[in-house]
Parts: structure tokens; C-alpha cells; sequence
């Protein structure tokens, strides 16, 4: 009664299911943030030796 009522189960007492495409997982987010978090590390690293590089070149 007005939305506090339990749901009915579907087709054959299966509730509703959800399925999740490949990428969409715990692993894979927490291995898309250490890629990023190392793509980060590596520019900032090769940012500073580039300008190591310019400074000892015009010094």
C-alpha cells in the first residue's frame, strides 16, 4: 500500500537481474585509476627533464 508493499517476483519467481559489460567491474576501475595515477607521474617526471634539458641548454 501506497509504494511500502513488497515487489511481486516476475516470470517464474526470478527477480530482476542486471549484467555488467566488460570494464564495468571493481578490478577494472581500480586498474584504470593506477594507469592514471602513473600517466600523471610519468608527465609531471618527464615534464621536469624536458625543462632540465631547455635550462641547461640556454644557460
Amino acid at each position: 500500500m501506497f509504494g511500502f508493499g513488497r515487489k511481486k517476483p516476475n516470470d517464474g519467481g526470478e527477480e530482476h537481474r542486471y549484467y555488467l559489460l566488460p570494464g564495468m567491474g571493481r578490478s577494472n576501475r581500480r586498474r584504470h585509476n593506477l594507469i592514471f595515477m602513473w600517466s600523471i607521474i610519468g608527465g609531471v617526471v618527464g615534464s621536469a627533464l624536458i625543462g632540465v634539458a631547455i635550462w641547461l641548454i640556454n644557460r
